[in-house]
C-alpha cells in the first residue's frame, strides 16, 4: 500500500481519512428511507413539496430544498404534467348561462359551489370519457361518470349522482363550460328541479374553470401518462382507483396538507 500511496502522491493520513468517511454510516439514511417510503406510497405521484408536507406530519424537521436535493440524489422523479384537453364545445345547441362563478374558486361550506367538465382518453383506437363533479369547498370529486361517448347521459348521470348528496336547503352553484351537454334542456331541468343555479365559462376560456382543468392535468400525469393501458376496461378500473385515492389520501397544499375527505372532516368537526 505504501508503494501505491507514493506513486499516487497521496499522504497516508488523507487516504485513511477518506476511507473512514466511506465506511461511516450515512447520517441521512433514515431521512432517505422516509422520503423514499412517502414517494413510493404516493405511487411516484408526489413532488418534493408534498413529500416535505408528509415528512413534517411524521415529525421531521427538514427544509424543502433538502428534500428536493435528496429526491434528486435518489432519482425519485415526479414528471411534469402534459396537458391534453377534450373540447366539448360544438357550437350553439341551447341556452348559454352567465359566468356567475367568475373565477371565485373558494367556498365557505360544502355543496356551495360545484364545477364540472369532461375529459377524453385514447386507448388504441378506442376512447373513454370521464365526467366528474367537484365541490370547491374541499376539491373533492363528489360524483363522476365514465363512458365511451361524451353524450348527454354521461354528464347527466354524474350530475344526478352529485345532486343525490345534497342535504335539505342546499342549492349549489354549478359551473361548466359551454359544451352542448350543459346547454341541453335535460341538464338545465336537473338543475332547476334541484333548485341549483347554473353558471358557464366564457366561450373558449379554460381559465374560467381552472380548478377542474388542474384536476384533469394531475389525473393525466399521475395516472394516464405513466401506464400503457391494454384496453378501456383496464383504464376504467384505474380511474375508479385513482379518484378514490385522490379523495381519501392525496394531500393538497391548499387543504392544509390534508386530502379532500380529511379536510372536510377536520373543518366540520372544528
Amino acid at each position: 500500500m505504501d508503494v501505491l500511496l507514493d506513486v499516487a502522491g497521496l499522504p497516508r493520513s488523507t487516504f485513511f481519512y477518506h476511507q473512514a468517511r466511506l465506511l461511516a454510516p450515512d447520517p441521512q439514511a433514515d431521512l432517505k428511507a422516509a422520503v423514499t417510503g412517502i414517494f413510493e406510497k404516493s405511487r411516484a405521484r408526489y413532488g418534493h413539496r408534498r413529500v416535505h408536507t408528509e415528512l413534517v406530519k411524521q415529525g421531521w424537521t427538514v427544509a424543502k430544498k433538502t428534500v428536493l436535493k435528496l429526491m434528486r440524489l435518489l432519482r425519485l422523479v415526479c414528471k411534469v404534467r402534459q396537458k391534453k384537453r377534450y373540447n366539448s364545445y360544438q357550437g350553439a345547441q341551447g341556452v348559454v348561462a352567465p359566468n356567475l362563478l367568475n373565477r371565485k374558486f373558494d367556498a365557505d361550506s360544502p355543496n356551495e359551489k360545484w364545477v364540472t367538465d369532461v375529459t377524453e382518453f385514447s386507448v388504441g383506437d378506442r376512447k373513454l370519457y370521464l365526467s366528474p363533479v367537484m365541490d370547491l369547498f374541499d376539491r373533492q370529486i363528489i360524483s363522476y361518470a365514465i363512458g365511451t361517448s361524451p353524450n348527454l347521459e354521461l354528464t347527466n348521470s354524474s350530475l344526478r349522482g352529485a345532486l343525490a348528496t345534497l342535504e335539505k336547503g342546499q342549492k349549489p352553484l354549478v359551473h361548466s363550460d359551454q359544451g352542448f351537454q350543459y346547454q341541453h334542456v335535460s341538464w338545465r331541468r336537473l338543475l332547476t328541479d334541484a333548485g341549483a343555479v347554473q353558471s358557464m365559462s366564457r366561450k373558449a376560456n379554460c381559465y374560467d374553470n381552472a380548478v377542474m382543468e388542474n384536476f384533469f392535468g394531475h389525473l393525466k400525469e399521475e395516472l394516464f401518462n405513466r401506464v400503457r393501458f391494454l384496453g378501456v376496461d383496464a383504464l376504467e378500473a384505474a380511474l375508479h382507483e385513482y379518484i378514490h385515492w385522490y379523495n381519501t389520501e392525496r394531500i393538497s397544499t391548499k387543504l392544509k396538507g390534508l386530502s379532500p375527505i380529511r379536510y372536510r372532516a377536520h373543518v366540520l368537526a372544528a
